[in-house]
């Protein structure tokens, strides 16, 4: 099987699914893969219509990580300039999954299969993890001598404690997803891959029925309360619910709540 795109986007009512499409590489990352992501993420956070993502994979592999050997043409000048040259590159990349995180709009890592390397990179800039019961993880880079430098050691430990993410990172080592489950990084487990799309399906449904004013908000905050102090976050959260209260979702919550209906959100 032959596939077009190394990344793709697919449209269902008010969810954006981004589907990782190189199942017969097992999905790993060419260079292309970076651009094309942040690109489509950004499609998605610019339209008005889409209230969350779901980042899933095609093929039994969600990613073997990093395609080593797209990269290696990275490595070939060794001197000032090309180190260089380099060091803008990694931070290009990391914009890129940088991206997922900053996005407006929550994102949901659906996992199936092995999750290698740059794919836990990946699923720590997501907002939500939720895996197959057969998935299993590795923070592989220190096995090929390399440094995990897309996010995972700056997001982890925010996750599952800086114990745990020294040790998975230090060691390399492979982890099931029970145990991810244990340690706070995965949200929930699924039997098979149906399931687990379907899971996804709902978590984003769930979240597109809510005001998107107060889903985005909810994101910023817990983004920002993440990187600062109890007392700097609730000033944030303060000045953010002053400036949304007012909404006409508010309104519609109110009215829905008294005429005993479901309310029906617009993000005004």
């Amino acid at each position: 099987m032959t596939t077009e795109y190394p990344i793709r986007m697919d449209i269902d009512g008010q969810t954006a699914f981004i589907v990782l499409n190189r199942p017969e590489k097992k999905n790993r990352m060419g260079l292309d893969f970076f651009s094309t992501l942040e690109g489509l993420v950004r499609k998605a956070d610019e339209d008005p219509e889409i209230r969350a993502i779901v980042l899933r994979a095609e093929g039994p592999v969600f990613t073997a990580g990093l395609d080593l050997m797209e990269a290696g043409s990275l490595l070939s000048d060794a001197s000032a300039s090309g180190r260089e040259t380099l060091r803008k590159h990694i931070l290009g990349l990391q914009n890129s999954f940088s991206s997922l995180e900053t996005c407006s709009k929550p994102v949901i890592a659906a996992v199936n299969g092995p999750c290698i390397g740059g794919g836990v990179d990946l699923i720590c800039a997501c907002d939500i993890r939720i895996a197959t019961q057969n998935a299993w993880f590795s923070i592989r880079e220190t096995r090929v001598a390399i440094i995990a430098d897309l996010g995972t050691l700056q997001r982890l430990h925010h996750i599952v404690g800086y114990g745990m993410a020294a040790e998975l990172a230090l060691t390399g080592r492979d982890f099931s997803a029970s145990e991810a489950l244990d340690m706070g990084l995965l949200s929930r487990i699924l039997p098979d891959e149906a399931a687990l799309v379907e899971a996804a399906r709902a978590i984003a449904t769930d979240i597109a029925s809510l005001s998107p004013l107060a889903v985005q908000g909810v994101k910023d905050v817990l983004r920002f309360s993440r990187d600062h102090d109890v007392a700097t976050g609730l000033s944030y959260v303060a000045q953010k619910n002053a400036a949304l209260l007012l909404s006409e979702d508010l309104m519609e919550a109110f009215a829905a709540f008294s005429e005993k209906r479901a309310p029906q959100f617009k993000g005004r």
